[in-house]
């Protein structure tokens, strides 16, 4: 699994101007880095969750049609949708989506009939893999508050912790996956305010084995693990902001036993990381 969140636009690497992020991320260097993955892997979901837009003037210029036609050429294989998506409308967002994605946008918990979206966002997507069939659903933060009434428009938020379970319950029992994956665009925890978390979702779900994370911009030194209501393990990971790191877990599977975490890693995206 390899996976980002809130690249917000940045389309290039930071500036060479003495900040801390000098010279990181930039898709060609992303890119080329996924690319010698896959060449070695020969069974990868590529994965976002979320805020995809806004942060650079390509955005302000473009309204986010570089930064999903890059991913189409990354061949990512979903994302989630994020609070900022919304920057440009929700018409624009469809209008990129249909036009330049060759991936879905997954959100489980955002109902949205009768508006642009509809037809161009799902709540999850089933994948196989070699043998395993592995389903990633996804699921968007509150808008009020965070995004202004015109542009999300007549969206309606639902729980996203029940809509997930749901959903994860339908991939497990019906779809029968082996390996089924949240990309959240909630947040990775809250200590003052009363929102809903990634460790919320983790430690109330019942059918989710990872959760990957965003809106936090949260620097994690390695993936945090929660006890769901099952009592089974949950992992939870974010890799910052700005396409700066390349999240990597590598999930091994064996007709024997259930799956396990063979190991993690956080990418830097730099010069140097690149052949």
């Amino acid at each position: 699994i390899l996976h980002t969140n809130d690249t917000h636009s940045r389309l290039d690497p930071f500036p060479m101007d003495g900040s801390r992020n000098q010279g990181l991320g930039g898709v060609a260097k992303r890119a080329s880095i996924i690319k010698q993955i896959r060449d070695k892997e020969p069974y990868v979901l590529l994965l976002d969750a979320g805020d995809i837009f806004q942060g650079t003037p390509y955005f302000n210029f473009y309204k986010g049609e570089p930064e999903i036609r890059a991913m189409s050429y990354m061949g990512y294989d979903a994302t989630a949708i994020g609070n900022h998506d919304f920057d440009a409308g929700m018409e624009n967002l469809a209008t990129q989506l249909r036009l330049h994605a060759r991936f879905p946008m997954l959100v489980c918990n955002y109902d949205v009939s009768g508006t642009p979206l509809e037809g161009n966002v799902k709540p999850y997507q089933v994948f196989k893999k070699g043998p395993l069939t592995i389903g990633v659903l996804g699921v968007g933060i509150e808008g009020k508050g965070l995004i202004p009434d015109q542009l999300f428009g007549s969206t309606v938020y639902l729980d996203p912790i029940a809509e997930a379970n749901k959903v994860a319950f339908t991939l497990r029992k019906k779809e029968h996956c082996d390996l089924v994956i949240c990309l959240s665009h909630l947040g990775n925890r809250y200590t003052t305010e009363r929102k809903v978390s990634d460790e919320d979702l983790a430690k109330q779900s019942e059918e989710i084995d990872l959760i990957i994370g965003g809106h936090t911009h949260t620097f994690l030194d390695k993936p945090l693990v929660y006890t769901n209501k099952k009592g089974r393990d949950v992992m939870v990971n974010q890799v910052g902001f700005g396409g700066i790191l390349l999240g990597r877990i590598d999930f091994e599977f064996s007709k024997f036993s259930s799956q396990k975490i063979l190991k993690t890693e956080k990418i830097l995206i730099s010069s140097k990381s690149v052949g």
